[in-house]
């Protein structure tokens, strides 16, 4: 459960400082050009869905086979077995621009 006086749950810092480790060495591979860490922005408004136990990564790869190696590398596997405990669904989506 989630102590509600701070912004973030205890497992949620876990997994962000985990992020934050990871990001530097991210934005080294191949074709990334974007690797940002979001989380939701607690504001109170009839229209907006909250999500306040989730982190959204927000990425840009040059192309889907550049975020295919990124899934493949040896500190993503590190990072998901750093975090595993933590996370209780994972969700990925991949856009592109509309047309």
């Amino acid at each position: 459960s989630c102590d509600w006086s701070s912004d973030v749950c205890s497992s949620d810092l876990v997994v962000l400082e985990a992020i934050n480790k990871l990001i530097p060495t991210v934005l080294e591979e191949d074709g990334c050009h974007q690797y940002d860490a979001l989380v939701d922005h607690q504001a109170q408004v009839p229209w907006k869905q909250n999500s306040p136990d989730s982190i959204f990564m927000l990425e840009q790869w040059e192309s889907l086979r550049h975020l295919e190696q990124h899934q493949q590398m040896p500190h993503m596997d590190a990072h998901r077995a750093i975090i595993k405990d933590e996370v209780v669904d994972v969700k990925i989506l991949v856009l592109e621009p509309a047309r």
